[in-house]
């Protein structure tokens, strides 16, 4: 059964020192990409979202699902790496923080989840539902950093911030066979998908 499999980073955030990361939600610029992209038919193909449960996630997903009349299916355990142990940093601390995470894979930066864990958690979510899926496209909704892991792992090369998103604040995808798991573009922002 051949089919295409998408991982789709979140766009553009409100960044609110005083929320829970987990709880931050889309600015203007996010939620006005996430609709072009539900209006332009991209993903005309696409028979099963699966999104991360953080409200970023959610906001992008939902329009998309509601786009396609699918069913948006909610994985509490496809969140963003775990750095609760810091919570908000500002954006320099946040980059040596996160330069930090992806160079040492097996170590914890100041209570993070390892890279490691971070990357066994995302590739097993992927998984379980690569194995339940029926037909159609797939397109996973999450974050940056453990879609950067689960590119990394599909890849087969070693985890590193070489393979991260980039710059601009999210948005970014990549897609991979479901046969062979070989990622078939690195990421790219979500309006070549248009």
């Amino acid at each position: 059964m051949t089919f295409t499999v998408r991982y789709l980073s979140h766009p553009q955030v409100i960044v609110d020192p005083a929320k829970e990361i987990t709880k931050w939600s889309l600015n203007d610029t996010g939620h006005a990409r996430v609709a072009r992209l539900a209006k332009s038919g991209a993903l005309a193909g696409t028979t099963r979202i699966v999104s991360s449960a953080e409200t970023k996630a959610l906001e992008t997903a939902r329009p998309l699902a509601e786009a396609l009349g699918g069913m948006l299916e909610v994985r509490e355990r496809m969140h963003e790496n775990d750095r609760s142990s810091t919570g908000f940093l500002p954006p320099e601390a946040f980059e040596r923080m996160a330069d930090r995470f992806f160079a040492a894979p097996g170590q914890s930066a100041e209570g993070w989840e390892t890279a490691q864990e971070a990357q066994n958690r995302i590739c097993a979510e992927v998984e379980a539902c690569l194995a339940t899926h029926t037909g159609g496209d797939l397109l996973f909704v999450g974050h940056g950093a453990v879609g950067t892991l689960l590119y990394c792992a599909l890849a087969g090369i070693p985890i590193s911030r070489a393979h991260d998103q980039g710059p601009g604040g999210g948005g970014n995808y990549f897609a991979f066979d479901a046969e062979t798991r070989c990622p078939t573009s690195g990421w790219r922002p979500m309006e070549d998908l248009s």
